[in-house]
């Protein structure tokens, strides 16, 4: 490599240089849910390159084998399992489009994060680790079978479009969680729930004033790791204001609601365009004003970022055909009363949250209203529940529910020989024992069990913070410790 070429390493220095120079590789084209063909290609010319058998599946999911080192060549295999898309996330009105542009990684050192966007260390960080593992010739390790899955953050269709029999293996390290120290035995199953509302609208009118009311400055999150945190849901939040200024002023219509862009991400900025008579501007400002202000109170040790800004529309933004006021009223009770956030919490693991739902995705369209949400659970009856909740909810307005494919949950193993041996090696490396933590996220471990009869299975990873968000950075010394511990736990199985 070149001095010139060297300088273009933004991650150049950081150890391990392996893992961080992959993870630049991989950082280097765009690799969002749904785009994927550019990274499974990277990983396939990785292989070539290196002399791997390697398969490319019609979805983009990529296995790499590699045999086991000497001495080890006859253990049985161990599969290393990551996931290629993130969560596409940047600034409003930065004019980032990361289907075309990847992201700009920084680091300072300490940190690694990306400037303007999410990073996607959730889950490039494990992928990196195990092009590692592949490229090394002095870690000692069984055959292994490197499984990089797709578009796990949209549903986990990679997992559940793979092929079983691509993989012997009947034990897998799973490199997608982002809190060292803790190994994740055991996830909660899911499902997507879409809403349809049919919607009605006529003209505008005269002697009317438009509106655009942004709700924005949440810090928003992953809905299976900060959904019970209390933070605000921008969605819930933008129809409660809305609700308290139609409260104020019935003849408020709505023209637009839009917001979000996956359905198990926590929303942070909603946009909305209202009409009110302009007689009625005054009582319309209050409402939202007094409404804001009460939010940003309750939110003030959660959410401090929190605003509500109205922005008064004229000329060519006014809206033609807003929709009628009896239609904003169904819209806006309608979210009024959907349930949204944590159900249950588990009552034999302390802290663990048991049932959630979370609203992440709003669309209003000229002639209905949809809407996205995430439905967790780690009890199947309980889903069920909810799931019948918020069909019941929306049946009562006249809207259609659709449930889209859900995913099992991943069974706690009272029994996992993996599971003892890699507690032991993180015991003797580190001085301590690792956290046993079942999450409420859901992790593709649930469908790769249910497909591969018998898997022993565990997942860790390093330290990642607010994943997901434009706020999302990964700690330097933490993935040198878990790749050390990786490399440690595949030298003793």
């Amino acid at each position: 490599m070149s001095e010139n070429d060297k300088k273009k390493k933004k991650l150049a220095g950081l150890e391990p240089a392996k893992v961080f120079g992959f993870f630049e590789l991989c950082s280097s084209v765009p690799h969002g849910s749904g785009n994927t063909g550019a990274i499974a290609s990277v990983c396939e010319e990785f292989a070539r390159e290196r002399g791997l058998r390697c398969v490319r599946d019609r979805l983009n999911n990529i296995v790499i084998y590699k045999p086991g080192t000497p001495g080890y060549e006859e253990h049985g295999p161990v599969i290393l399992q990551a996931h290629l898309d993130m969560v596409c996330a940047n600034r409003p009105g930065d004019g980032i489009d990361m289907k075309t542009v990847p992201v700009d990684l920084r680091t300072d050192g300490e940190w690694v994060w990306a400037e303007g966007t999410s990073l996607g260390g959730d889950d490039i960080a494990g992928v990196a680790m195990i092009m590692a593992v592949l490229d090394s010739r002095d870690v000692a390790h069984p055959p292994i079978e490197a499984l990089f899955t797709v578009d796990e953050e949209t549903g986990m269709f990679g997992a559940k479009g793979l092929d079983p029999s691509l993989l012997c293996g009947r034990r897998m390290i799973n490199l997608d969680s982002d809190e060292e120290g803790v190994f994740t035995v055991g996830c909660s199953g899911g499902q997507r729930m879409d809403l349809r509302l049919p919607v009605e609208r006529e003209p505008r009118g005269e002697k009317t004033a438009a509106f655009r009311l942004t709700v924005s400055g949440l810090l928003g999150g992953h809905s299976g790791a900060e959904i019970d945190r209390e933070r605000g849901n921008s969605h819930l939040l933008a129809a409660r204001l809305l609700s308290a200024a139609s409260a104020a002023v019935p003849e408020l219509r709505l023209d637009s609601l839009a917001g979000g862009s996956f359905d198990n991400v926590i929303p942070s900025r909603t946009d909305a365009v209202a009409v009110v008579p302009a007689s009625r501007v005054r009582s319309f400002r209050s409402a939202v004003d007094r409404t804001a202000a009460d939010i940003a109170f309750e939110l003030s040790a959660s959410d401090q970022g929190f605003r509500a800004e109205l922005t008064r529309l004229d000329g060519k933004e006014l809206p033609r055909r807003p929709l009628t006021a009896a239609s904003t009223r169904k819209l806006l009770s309608m979210l009024m009363v959907l349930p949204n956030g944590v159900r249950n919490m588990s009552m034999d693991i302390k802290g663990l949250v048991q049932t959630s739902l979370n609203l992440g995705t709003v669309r209003l369209g000229r002639k209905e209203f949809t809407c996205g949400s995430a439905l967790r659970s780690s009890i199947g009856s309980q889903k069920e529940y909810l799931a019948l909740q918020v069909k019941t909810a929306a049946g009562a307005f006249g809207a259609k529910v659709r449930s889209g494919a859900g995913y099992p949950a991943w069974t706690f193993l009272r029994e996992s020989p993996l599971r003892d041996t890699a507690s032991e090696v993180y015991t003797e490396l580190f001085g301590k024992k690792p956290v046993i933590y079942a999450t409420h996220g859901g992790l593709e471990c649930g469908i790769l069990s249910d497909k591969l009869g018998g898997l022993d299975c565990v997942s860790f990873g390093p330290e990642l913070r607010d994943i997901h968000s434009v706020g999302e950075k990964m700690n330097v010394a933490s993935v040198g410790r878990t790749y050390r511990f990786l490399c440690a736990t595949l030298g003793r199985l």
